[in-house]
């Protein structure tokens, strides 16, 4: 019986293992609600994910397969860069946008999971 009950806590404490170290900071929360507002958005996701497969993406690329309108375009672009998840480099008149390397194990995860439910 003594067994049977050891068994039975060292269950209780593998299923209640802590998954981090320490709860958030009020910084680290707010950094974090910032990047997944920014991902709170169908067009966003596919945005990132068009930039990730291609590593740059020209803005003139991506109204066709995001079927959105240039302005509408822009706007998504900005807030995926005010986020931090992207950078733009302005060559003439288009912006050629990448994932920012800081970012990119982060857009990586992000993008994967999307696809898993």
């Amino acid at each position: 019986m003594i067994e049977v009950m050891q068994d039975v806590d060292q269950e209780a404490e593998a299923c209640c293992l802590p998954i981090s170290a320490a709860p958030l900071s009020d910084a680290d929360a707010d950094v974090l609600a910032h990047l997944y507002a920014a991902l709170a958005d169908p067009v966003r996701l596919k945005l990132l994910s068009l930039i990730a497969a291609a590593g740059e993406l020209c803005s003139c690329d991506m109204l066709e397969p995001l079927a959105k309108s240039q302005p509408t375009v822009s706007h998504h672009t900005k807030t995926l860069a005010e986020a931090g998840l992207i950078t733009g480099d302005k060559r003439g008149r288009w912006v050629y946008w990448s994932i920012r390397p800081d970012r990119a194990d982060f857009v990586s995860n992000a993008i994967a999971t999307a696809g898993t439910s």
